[in-house]
């Protein structure tokens, strides 16, 4: 699959991930600064941005898709950051491709399945009731950005996580609303998207990837909690994990200048 994405700067090539229901526009603050120093590519996952949809979405197809991206770009070997969704892909492709990594820096998401977690830990009723919400919304019943944002309000209560996926809403040429989302496929292969590294650990622990590895993880958030360390260091040896106080798993948003500061200091 042919990939959008933007690109900034000249040097090493660096390749930024976004994570479920995000895109590039979410990074394009941090591609341009490190930009400074790196070739950024700032790219749309499938099904997300404004990236192809396809019905196929699982973390096997991405990998591919970042495999497919190298190639038309010509890229050796690269620094790929990714978030959430974008980590376990970015994870998924350096156990596949090791030789084709520089360092990863993985964002708030552990190698392990999220489906069968403790109900205090479990992000996938949440995402649930969100893909819900916004696949029961009438798009073509709406003529503003507001009116819609209240319509989600009585599923999706904090503000701040709707202007988040309000980004994905967009007009087409009739002035009508869409989602650039493919909620249909994401919602078809949820189980995929927080149970597959279940399947994958053992591909994972196999290949013991020895580049350099930061996990940051938000301090509030519980993607990433305590009892994921030792698997972490298992599966990625060279690995390194800081967590950001008082952020939780959007901490890049919520703290830029000390994500960007453990970036840097780790890029060196």
């Amino acid at each position: 699959m042919k990939l959008f994405y933007r690109e900034f700067g000249a040097g090493f090539p660096l390749i930024i991930l976004h994570g479920l229901y995000g895109s590039s526009d979410n990074w394009f603050t941090y591609g341009r600064k490190l930009s400074e120093k790196y070739h950024v590519y700032l790219v749309d996952q499938r099904n997300h941005g404004q990236s192809p949809h396809s019905e196929m979405f699982d973390f096997e197809l991405m990998r591919d898709d970042l495999f497919e991206f190298y190639r038309d770009h010509n890229i050796r070997r690269a620094i790929i950051i990714g978030h959430s969704m974008g980590g376990k892909t970015a994870m998924y492709f350096a156990a596949s491709f090791p030789e084709k990594v520089e360092k990863l820096i993985i964002v708030d998401i552990a190698p392990k399945s999220y489906k069968l977690l403790p109900a205090e830990l479990n992000q996938v009723n949440g995402h649930k009731k969100i893909i819900a919400a916004l696949s029961a919304v009438d798009l073509s019943k709406y003529n503003s950005r507001e009116e819609i944002d209240q319509a989600l309000a009585k599923d999706i209560v904090h503000p701040k996580v709707r202007q988040f996926l309000l980004k994905n809403l967009k007009r087409n040429d009739n002035g009508g609303f869409f989602w650039s989302l493919n909620i249909k496929a994401i919602e078809k292969n949820f189980d995929f998207i927080f149970d597959v590294c279940d399947n994958d650990l053992a591909i994972l622990s196999g290949s013991a990837p020895s580049m350099p590895v930061l996990f940051v993880k938000g301090e509030l958030s519980n993607y990433v909690v305590e009892s994921d360390y030792e698997k972490i260091h298992e599966i990625f040896p060279n690995s390194a994990i800081k967590i950001i106080s008082g952020t939780g798993h959007w901490l890049h948003a919520e703290k830029p200048e000390e994500f960007i500061k453990i970036v840097s200091e780790f890029l060196g």
